[in-house]
């Protein structure tokens, strides 16, 4: 497929032999990977930038390096929130013909319902942080499925440090790190939220960064792959609050995109790659 630029040279789409530098926003490219030879500075674009470098008059890449679909926040959680809310609506209208649209008006869904409806709404105030306070280097996945499982990973992210595996929480209270031991036994630590032990939640985002980083170790052995838990609606003090527990940060949105924004040894054109592979290994729940 070819096309011309601005300057009415043709261009040509290509696979690159050679690796090379997007004359636009500067991705290192490697060998094989989709882009566009302008003849006329005999420079190349990435895919990324084709469809966006000169308005409606530039020439569209179709490549099965595309971008891939962020997915969106919180669905999985929702569909299973209204799931139960239409099974409840059923089983009471089937049970109470005549008085089932007054039952349902007054009687509350029952907690389990309601934590799923939390959940979709947590991963998303996520999702709109992630999006406000990242910057463009930062690529995010959202609402991911775990295949073979029915479970799913709230978000993940690739920034220049590394991939994240993002956790999205809303629990009420304030998380703290509660740290036992030392001197004559060894130390221990517990994740506590509003007072409550909540240290399950960090063996179960160690569980899914184990397996993103399994699924990037074939390509991508160095790729450093960490945990957060992202607490929405938490008691988080004016200053400070954030910290780490058996490598998971523990932490509020903003705090989190603040993180990902740090430099890092990944090029641009290694957070696209990951970015696509890890979307390959876990698809949209």
């Amino acid at each position: 497929m070819s096309g011309r630029d601005a300057g009415g040279a043709a261009d040509k789409a290509m696979r690159l032999r050679f690796a090379g530098t997007c004359r636009l926003c500067g991705v290192q490219l490697r060998v094989g990977e989709s882009a566009v030879y302008e003849r006329a500075t005999k420079t190349i674009r990435c895919a990324f930038c084709v469809s966006t470098a000169f308005g409606t008059e530039a020439p569209r890449v179709f490549s099965p390096l595309a971008v891939p679909e962020i997915g969106n926040a919180g669905a999985s959680a929702q569909r299973e929130h209204d799931r139960r809310a239409t099974k409840r609506e059923d089983r009471i209208r089937a049970a109470h013909p005549r008085l089932a649209g007054m039952i349902l008006a007054l009687t509350e869904e029952p907690q389990s319902s309601r934590a799923w409806s939390a959940g979709a709404k947590g991963e998303q105030v996520v999702a709109r942080s992630l999006a406000k306070w990242s910057r463009d280097h930062v690529r995010v996945l959202h609402d991911r499925r775990i295949p073979g499982t029915k479970a799913n990973i709230d978000h993940i992210a690739v920034a220049p440090t590394g991939v994240y595996v993002i956790d999205a929480k809303r629990y009420t209270g304030r998380p703290d790190l509660k740290v036992e031991g030392g001197i004559l036994r060894p130390r221990s630590f517990t994740l506590t939220v509003g007072g409550r032990d909540s240290t399950r939640l960090v063996a179960g985002v160690r569980g899914q960064v184990e397996l993103v980083a399994a699924a990037l170790a074939p390509s991508y052995p160095e790729a450093r792959v960490r945990g957060m838990l992202c607490f929405v609606d938490a008691d988080w003090p004016l200053v400070g609050g954030a910290f780490s527990i058996h490598e998971v940060d523990v932490l509020w949105p903003k705090k989190a995109a603040q993180l990902l924004n740090r430099d890092g040894a990944l090029t641009a054109g290694q957070v696209d790659e990951i970015h696509r592979r890890v979307a390959t290994a876990f698809p949209i729940a």
